[in-house]
Protein backbone atom coordinates (compact mmCIF):
# COMPACT_ATOMS: atom_id res chain seq x y z
CA UNK A 1 0.00 0.00 0.00
CA UNK A 2 1.91 3.02 -1.32
CA UNK A 3 0.67 6.61 -0.97
CA UNK A 4 1.16 9.23 -3.70
CA UNK A 5 1.11 12.83 -2.44
CA UNK A 6 0.44 15.40 -5.18
CA UNK A 7 0.79 18.51 -2.97
CA UNK A 8 3.25 21.15 -4.19
CA UNK A 9 6.63 21.71 -2.49
CA UNK A 10 7.44 22.02 0.34
CA UNK A 11 4.20 20.67 1.94
CA UNK A 12 4.23 17.55 -0.24
CA UNK A 13 7.74 16.51 0.75
CA UNK A 14 7.00 17.29 4.41
CA UNK A 15 3.95 15.00 4.43
CA UNK A 16 5.87 12.21 2.66
CA UNK A 17 8.72 12.41 5.18
CA UNK A 18 6.26 12.25 8.11
CA UNK A 19 4.55 9.21 6.55
CA UNK A 20 7.89 7.46 6.04
CA UNK A 21 8.81 8.15 9.67
CA UNK A 22 5.65 6.21 10.59
CA UNK A 23 6.82 3.33 8.41
CA UNK A 24 4.48 3.99 5.49
CA UNK A 25 5.55 3.82 1.85
CA UNK A 26 4.95 7.27 0.34
CA UNK A 27 6.09 9.29 -2.66
CA UNK A 28 5.95 12.98 -3.58
CA UNK A 29 4.60 13.90 -7.03
CA UNK A 30 3.94 17.69 -7.08
CA UNK A 31 1.53 18.61 -9.88
CA UNK A 32 1.87 22.39 -9.64
CA UNK A 33 4.55 24.94 -8.76
CA UNK A 34 4.38 28.57 -7.64
CA UNK A 35 5.85 31.78 -9.09
CA UNK A 36 5.42 35.46 -8.07
CA UNK A 37 2.03 36.97 -8.97
CA UNK A 38 1.51 39.77 -11.49
CA UNK A 39 0.00 42.20 -8.96
CA UNK A 40 2.69 41.95 -6.27
CA UNK A 41 4.24 45.33 -7.22
CA UNK A 42 0.95 47.08 -6.27
CA UNK A 43 0.66 45.31 -2.89
CA UNK A 44 2.26 48.01 -0.75
CA UNK A 45 -0.02 50.74 -2.13
CA UNK A 46 -3.12 48.57 -1.66
CA UNK A 47 -2.18 47.85 1.97
CA UNK A 48 -1.52 51.53 2.66
CA UNK A 49 -5.05 52.34 1.41
CA UNK A 50 -6.65 50.33 4.21
CA UNK A 51 -7.86 52.32 7.23
CA UNK A 52 -9.27 51.37 10.64
CA UNK A 53 -11.96 48.70 10.45
CA UNK A 54 -11.15 47.77 6.83
CA UNK A 55 -10.58 44.08 6.11
CA UNK A 56 -7.52 42.16 4.89
CA UNK A 57 -7.98 38.54 3.75
CA UNK A 58 -5.20 36.04 3.04
CA UNK A 59 -6.31 32.85 1.30
CA UNK A 60 -3.21 30.61 1.49
CA UNK A 61 0.24 30.15 2.95
CA UNK A 62 1.70 30.86 -0.50
CA UNK A 63 0.01 34.27 -0.52
CA UNK A 64 1.69 34.96 2.86
CA UNK A 65 5.11 33.83 1.59
CA UNK A 66 5.10 35.88 -1.62
CA UNK A 67 3.46 38.96 -0.04
CA UNK A 68 5.93 39.02 2.84
CA UNK A 69 8.93 38.63 0.51
CA UNK A 70 7.63 41.61 -1.50
CA UNK A 71 7.18 43.71 1.68
CA UNK A 72 10.70 42.90 2.89
CA UNK A 73 12.16 43.79 -0.48
CA UNK A 74 10.50 47.22 -0.22
CA UNK A 75 11.41 47.50 3.48
CA UNK A 76 7.70 47.92 4.22
CA UNK A 77 5.72 46.74 7.27
CA UNK A 78 2.36 45.01 7.54
CA UNK A 79 -0.17 47.75 8.45
CA UNK A 80 -1.83 48.08 11.87
CA UNK A 81 -5.13 49.51 10.64
CA UNK A 82 -7.16 46.65 9.06
CA UNK A 83 -8.70 43.59 10.67
CA UNK A 84 -6.78 40.50 9.51
CA UNK A 85 -8.54 37.32 8.32
CA UNK A 86 -7.14 34.00 7.07
CA UNK A 87 -8.84 31.06 5.35
CA UNK A 88 -7.73 28.62 8.08
CA UNK A 89 -5.44 27.88 11.00
CA UNK A 90 -2.25 27.11 9.04
CA UNK A 91 -2.50 30.30 6.96
CA UNK A 92 -3.39 32.32 10.08
CA UNK A 93 -0.28 31.03 11.87
CA UNK A 94 1.96 31.89 8.90
CA UNK A 95 0.40 35.36 8.65
CA UNK A 96 0.75 36.00 12.38
CA UNK A 97 4.43 34.99 12.26
CA UNK A 98 5.28 37.56 9.58
CA UNK A 99 2.93 40.37 10.66
CA UNK A 100 2.72 40.00 14.46
CA UNK A 101 -1.00 40.80 14.19
CA UNK A 102 -4.05 39.01 15.63
CA UNK A 103 -5.64 36.94 12.87
CA UNK A 104 -9.27 35.85 12.79
CA UNK A 105 -10.00 32.54 11.06
CA UNK A 106 -12.71 29.83 11.01
CA UNK A 107 -12.01 27.01 13.46
CA UNK A 108 -13.31 23.97 11.62
CA UNK A 109 -13.00 23.96 7.81
CA UNK A 110 -10.63 25.94 5.58
CA UNK A 111 -13.18 27.10 3.01
CA UNK A 112 -14.73 30.46 2.06
CA UNK A 113 -18.24 29.38 3.12
CA UNK A 114 -17.11 28.90 6.74
CA UNK A 115 -14.93 32.03 6.79
CA UNK A 116 -17.96 34.06 5.66
CA UNK A 117 -19.92 32.88 8.72
CA UNK A 118 -17.63 34.77 11.15
CA UNK A 119 -19.69 37.32 13.12
CA UNK A 120 -17.25 40.15 12.24
CA UNK A 121 -18.09 39.72 8.53
CA UNK A 122 -21.87 40.15 8.77
CA UNK A 123 -22.16 43.98 8.90
CA UNK A 124 -19.44 45.31 6.60
CA UNK A 125 -21.22 47.80 4.33
CA UNK A 126 -18.89 50.64 3.30
CA UNK A 127 -15.69 48.86 4.37
CA UNK A 128 -12.78 48.15 2.06
CA UNK A 129 -11.76 44.49 1.70
CA UNK A 130 -8.40 43.50 0.21
CA UNK A 131 -8.00 39.81 -0.74
CA UNK A 132 -4.50 38.35 -1.19
CA UNK A 133 -4.60 35.15 -3.26
CA UNK A 134 -3.21 33.19 -6.21
CA UNK A 135 -4.32 33.37 -9.83
CA UNK A 136 -7.81 32.14 -10.60
CA UNK A 137 -8.99 31.46 -7.06
CA UNK A 138 -12.69 30.93 -6.29
CA UNK A 139 -14.84 34.06 -6.57
CA UNK A 140 -17.27 33.20 -3.76
CA UNK A 141 -15.55 35.26 -1.04
CA UNK A 142 -15.28 38.43 -3.13
CA UNK A 143 -18.81 38.14 -4.49
CA UNK A 144 -20.34 37.60 -1.04
CA UNK A 145 -18.40 40.48 0.56
CA UNK A 146 -19.57 42.75 -2.31
CA UNK A 147 -23.18 41.62 -1.81
CA UNK A 148 -22.80 42.67 1.85
CA UNK A 149 -21.75 46.16 0.76
CA UNK A 150 -17.93 45.99 0.99
CA UNK A 151 -15.61 47.49 -1.64
CA UNK A 152 -13.52 44.49 -2.72
CA UNK A 153 -10.03 44.50 -4.30
CA UNK A 154 -7.98 41.42 -5.22
CA UNK A 155 -4.20 41.19 -5.29
CA UNK A 156 -2.68 38.21 -7.14
CA UNK A 157 0.37 37.43 -4.99
CA UNK A 158 1.41 34.21 -6.74
CA UNK A 159 0.65 32.10 -9.79
CA UNK A 160 0.04 28.37 -9.87
CA UNK A 161 1.43 26.68 -12.96
CA UNK A 162 1.12 23.03 -13.94
CA UNK A 163 4.34 21.00 -13.92
CA UNK A 164 4.90 19.03 -17.13
CA UNK A 165 5.22 15.23 -17.05
CA UNK A 166 5.05 12.32 -19.48
CA UNK A 167 1.69 10.86 -18.39
CA UNK A 168 2.27 7.27 -19.59
CA UNK A 169 5.72 7.10 -18.01
CA UNK A 170 4.47 8.42 -14.66
CA UNK A 171 1.38 6.18 -14.61
CA UNK A 172 3.55 3.13 -15.30
CA UNK A 173 5.97 4.17 -12.52
CA UNK A 174 3.29 4.68 -9.86
CA UNK A 175 1.33 1.56 -10.76
CA UNK A 176 4.52 -0.54 -10.63
CA UNK A 177 5.36 0.96 -7.22
CA UNK A 178 2.00 -0.26 -5.92
CA UNK A 179 0.40 3.13 -5.33
CA UNK A 180 -3.16 2.56 -4.06
CA UNK A 181 -3.86 5.86 -2.25
CA UNK A 182 -3.76 9.36 -3.78
CA UNK A 183 -3.68 12.61 -1.76
CA UNK A 184 -5.17 15.54 -3.70
CA UNK A 185 -5.83 19.00 -2.23
CA UNK A 186 -7.36 20.99 -5.12
CA UNK A 187 -9.78 20.60 -8.00
CA UNK A 188 -7.27 21.72 -10.60
CA UNK A 189 -4.77 19.07 -9.45
CA UNK A 190 -7.46 16.38 -9.52
CA UNK A 191 -8.42 17.34 -13.07
CA UNK A 192 -4.75 17.55 -14.07
CA UNK A 193 -3.91 14.06 -12.77
CA UNK A 194 -6.99 12.60 -14.50
CA UNK A 195 -6.08 14.29 -17.83
CA UNK A 196 -2.38 13.39 -17.54
CA UNK A 197 -3.09 9.67 -17.13
CA UNK A 198 -3.66 7.72 -20.39
CA UNK A 199 -7.08 5.97 -20.65
CA UNK A 200 -5.79 2.42 -20.07
CA UNK A 201 -4.00 3.40 -16.83
CA UNK A 202 -6.96 5.53 -15.84
CA UNK A 203 -9.33 2.54 -15.97
CA UNK A 204 -6.92 -0.09 -14.62
CA UNK A 205 -5.10 1.90 -11.97
CA UNK A 206 -5.95 5.58 -11.32
CA UNK A 207 -9.72 5.30 -10.75
CA UNK A 208 -9.24 2.16 -8.62
CA UNK A 209 -7.06 4.04 -6.11
CA UNK A 210 -8.48 5.31 -2.83
CA UNK A 211 -8.65 9.11 -2.96
CA UNK A 212 -8.06 11.44 0.00
CA UNK A 213 -9.44 14.95 -0.63
CA UNK A 214 -10.04 18.04 1.53
CA UNK A 215 -13.64 19.10 0.83
CA UNK A 216 -17.07 17.83 -0.13
CA UNK A 217 -16.80 19.91 -3.32
CA UNK A 218 -13.62 18.02 -4.31
CA UNK A 219 -15.23 14.66 -3.46
CA UNK A 220 -18.16 15.55 -5.73
CA UNK A 221 -15.79 16.39 -8.60
CA UNK A 222 -13.90 13.10 -8.02
CA UNK A 223 -17.16 11.11 -8.19
CA UNK A 224 -18.02 12.83 -11.47
CA UNK A 225 -14.60 11.85 -12.88
CA UNK A 226 -15.19 8.21 -11.91
CA UNK A 227 -13.59 7.60 -8.49
CA UNK A 228 -15.54 5.41 -6.09
CA UNK A 229 -13.50 5.18 -2.90
CA UNK A 230 -13.18 8.73 -1.58
CA UNK A 231 -12.32 9.98 1.90
CA UNK A 232 -12.53 13.61 3.07
CA UNK A 233 -9.93 14.95 5.52
CA UNK A 234 -10.93 17.44 8.27
CA UNK A 235 -8.91 20.22 6.63
CA UNK A 236 -6.17 20.85 4.08
CA UNK A 237 -3.17 20.95 6.42
CA UNK A 238 -0.66 18.11 6.76
CA UNK A 239 -1.74 17.25 10.34
CA UNK A 240 -5.30 16.57 9.16
CA UNK A 241 -4.11 14.64 6.10
CA UNK A 242 -1.83 12.51 8.31
CA UNK A 243 -4.71 11.73 10.71
CA UNK A 244 -6.88 10.67 7.76
CA UNK A 245 -4.13 8.47 6.29
CA UNK A 246 -3.65 6.67 9.61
Amino acid sequence: MSILVTRPSPQGEELVSRLRTLGRVAWSFPLIEFTPGRELPSLRGLLNNLTDNDLLFVLSQHAVTFADAQMRQQQAHWPNAPHYFAIGRTTALALHQVSGKAIRYPQDREISEVLLQLPELQNIAGKKALILRGNGGRELLGETLRSRGAEVTFCECYQRTAKHYDGAEEAMRWQSRGVTTLVITSGEMLQQLWSLTPPWYRENWLLRCRLLVVSERLAHLARELGWQEIQIADSADNDALLRALQ
